[in-house]
């Protein structure tokens, strides 16, 4: 797996198969002591969307976060890879981090958008518990099941998936008591991606008596991204940097009233 400086990184924006996989970092050149953030960006397992990576990891970085942007497989994804691979990436994070001293102690997020936000979830559910310390999931695809995105479904499990491969890949039946604090949000009009998806996903949470924050907003396209250009949903943008301050900054005791 590479392991890319994105200081100068030339990125073709088109993001379909290019030098795969990989973790593009933008760890602050100061490494300061703050959290690290793996980013992956969307595009129903057939294509990584530009404005869903490298554009999020600078907004993480201009907020005091370390950042990375992960080039996972998509398709042809065979037996389902991609999220083997995704564990893989976040190991390889954690290790990178353990080797700088103002890094070691640090907490380690995942950041997901759409087919990217499944894989978020997906790698927060099955990673050894603590490993990932909390998950951020954008207008996330969840289940495989009645509401998934019938193009992420496709990629990733094939045409005719079995019920055995649903329910395995499907986040929400994989929440469980170590799962880590959650951070969500959707549109309630989202034509591509249900907003079903999160409203399962925060079921699980809250079953499983797990902290998370949910947001929907009443009107916006798909694949926002940042939503710089929509007046009502670029709030989520602050409202999940506050979340991460709040809880997953500064001291031991501070990181652990999530949980209280």
């Amino acid at each position: 797996m590479k392991w890319i400086n994105g200081e100068g990184y030339k990125w073709d924006k088109k993001e379909i198969h290019e030098d795969c996989p990989a973790i593009v970092s933008y760890f602050l050149a100061e490494k300061k002591s703050s959290p690290v953030i793996i980013v992956f960006p969307g595009g129903g397992y057939g294509h990584r969307a530009y404005h869903e990576g490298e554009p999020v990891a600078k907004w993480l970085n201009y907020h005091g976060f370390h950042a990375c942007v992960a080039r996972y497989k998509v398709r042809p994804i065979e037996q389902q890879e991609t999220i083997q691979q995704g564990l893989n990436m976040v190991q390889l994070v954690k290790q990178k981090i353990a080797e700088i001293p103002e890094l070691k102690d640090q907490r380690l997020g995942v950041l997901g958008f759409s087919a990217g936000g499944h894989l978020a979830a997906m790698i927060s559910n099955l990673s050894t518990p603590g490993l990932v310390d909390f998950q951020i999931l954008c207008y996330p695809v969840i289940t495989m099941g009645e509401y998934t995105h019938e193009g992420s479904r496709t990629n990733l499990l094939g045409h005719v998936p079995t019920d055995i491969l649903i329910d395995r890949f499907s986040a929400e039946k994989q929440v469980h008591p170590n799962t880590p604090p959650a951070f969500l949000w959707s549109t309630v009009n989202d034509a591509s991606v249900s907003v079903m998806n999160s409203y399962l996903y925060a079921q699980a949470l809250q079953e499983n008596r797990i902290a998370y924050e949910l947001h929907l907003f009443p009107d916006g396209r798909h694949g926002l991204g940042l939503a710089n250009d929509h007046l009502t949903v670029k709030q989520w943008s602050d409202l999940c940097i506050t979340w991460i301050n709040q809880h997953f900054t500064d001291t031991t005791e501070k990181r652990s009233e999530i949980n209280d």
